[in-house]
């Protein structure tokens, strides 16, 4: 154990916990394996890390804040790997709900369209906010959809504010329905506006440091929806600036049929074509690899995404997460866009893991530790950020979460506390710490300007949605 050998007080101390500094998981992208877990224990945080951890019988740190527990679980703070945050303004759009995966998708790319800077703060603000109350504390987003310029800047001006970790992605489409593809003309965009904006972005924004708030990753949407030069052109940037890949891959059936109509492979066989097979690359859904071609990517390093509730909502299949990870893959999870999913919350997620994985393989297949594992180190493996998030070992960015111990819920738990916080929800944030700012309080944001967020995000989202405010 670590305790204050300086004897100088930090700014938080953490007392009377059930501590998950580590989730248990599988090797070996996934932590040491074995999981820590002090019962009755303490956390110190100084200067946005994690200073010092310690039993209820090894001497205390003093602080300057001090916040008793209460016995209640505390836990890294959970890492949403997928997201497209601007969906929120058409959350629960009603023409679209009851479609396909294809179908919500074209009745939505019109209304889109209409995106502009205020709509995209709006709604990164309002899915942070809401993040936060999950249990989340670091978020990417795959924001693919610019009608207009500088959108991701706006989006990341919200995270800033609130003081939220973000890594944004720089998503692009450049096929059009006009060029056999599903978006209007009016969202794509040329590739030299793509790479000269995408280069523009990582020399202003990403910040490779340890510590860092705000990261770049380059996201080409799909093979659906972009060519295969803006495909290489972007795996080539990525390198030149040592940043994150991402994008969707075999997430639907008929992907199969358009790849070899379109490019003669197999969605997998295009994207290692294209030099995205290594460690930087991670891929949202991945749901229709074959065994072979799931270890082919496995071994290459490549991360992927499992997206329960999406997956449900829309009734399509799901990743195979537990198989994945028994084969070296490291496996996050996601809430994807409020379209499909429509709510942005990872401990609800995180439980979709849990018994997707449970009714596919059984009851003594997956844990709770293991769906926990995903959400924080098998997601911030995803982002190449498992050194300093997902866990919390002295060290580590002070990210965590002290959760709500609900006296009902929470009734008859008394033998396993990570089983019970995740079979006997729902579970709220107590308290969410972000570079050991306290952002929740109580259950309650502390985010000044929330109220009036709220009102104007109402205002765009009816706009685009043609209704009234």
């Amino acid at each position: 154990m670590f305790h204050n050998v300086t004897g100088m007080p930090t700014e938080t101390l953490i007392r009377n916990a059930y501590l998950v500094l580590e989730a248990q998981g599988p090797q070996p992208h996934s932590g040491s394996g074995t999981g820590w877990e002090i019962d009755g224990g303490w956390i110190a945080l100084q200067d946005g890390r994690v200073h010092s951890v310690g039993t209820s019988s090894e001497p205390e740190p003093q602080a300057q804040t001090v916040i008793d527990a209460e016995g209640r679980l505390v836990t890294p703070g959970l890492v949403n790997t997928h997201h497209h945050m601007y969906q929120n303004l058409t959350r629960a759009y009603a023409p679209a709900v009851n479609g396909t995966l294809f179908q919500w998708l074209t009745e939505l790319y019109p209304r889109w369209a209409v995106l502009d800077e205020e709509s995209t703060y709006l709604s990164t603000y309002v899915a942070a906010a809401e993040l936060l109350l999950g249990g989340c504390t670091t978020s990417s987003d795959h924001m693919y959809v610019h009608p207009r310029p500088k959108l991701i800047d706006a989006q990341i001006r919200a995270p800033t504010e609130i003081g939220f970790r973000f890594m944004a992605n720089r998503g692009s489409m450049t096929r059009s329905v006009e060029d056999g593809g599903l978006p209007p003309k009016e969202v794509v965009q040329d590739e030299e506006t793509i790479l000269e904006d995408s280069e523009r972005l990582i020399s202003t924004y990403h910040d490779p440091n340890p510590g860092a708030m705000v990261r770049m990753s380059l996201a080409p949407c799909s093979m659906f929806s972009v060519s295969e030069s803006i495909m290489r052109a972007t795996a080539e940037l990525a390198e030149k600036h040592d940043v994150r890949l991402h994008t969707h891959l075999a997430e639907d059936k008929d992907e199969d049929t358009y790849a070899l109509e379109v490019y003669g492979r197999r969605p997998v066989e295009y994207l290692e074509d294209c030099g995205w097979a290594h460690d930087r690359t991670w891929v949202a859904h991945y749901i229709y690899g074959s065994a072979e071609e799931n270890r082919r990517l496995a071994s290459a390093g490549v991360g992927a995404t499992q997206c329960p509730s999406s997956n449900m909502i829309l009734a399509g299949d799901t990743a195979d997460a537990r198989a994945l990870r028994e084969m070296g893959m490291s496996v996050g999870i996601g809430c994807d866009g409020s379209s499909s999913a429509d709510s942005a919350d990872l401990w609800a997620e995180t439980r979709g893991a849990l018994l997707l994985a449970r009714h596919s393989h059984g009851p003594a297949s997956f844990s709770a530790r293991d769906a926990l594992n995903m959400s924080t180190l098998g997601s911030a493996a995803n982002l190449g950020w498992a050194d300093e998030l997902g866990h919390l070992r002295p060290g580590a960015c002070a990210d965590l979460v002290i959760w709500e111990s609900s006296p009902l819920s929470q009734a008859g738990v008394l033998t396993d506390r990570v089983e019970g916080w995740l079979r006997s929800g729902p579970a709220r944030a107590q308290d969410t710490f972000v570079a050991g700012r306290r952002l929740v309080a109580g259950g309650e944001l502390q985010l000044a300007g929330l109220d009036d967020v709220l009102s104007r995000h109402r205002t765009a989202a009816a706009a685009m949605q043609g209704v009234s405010a």
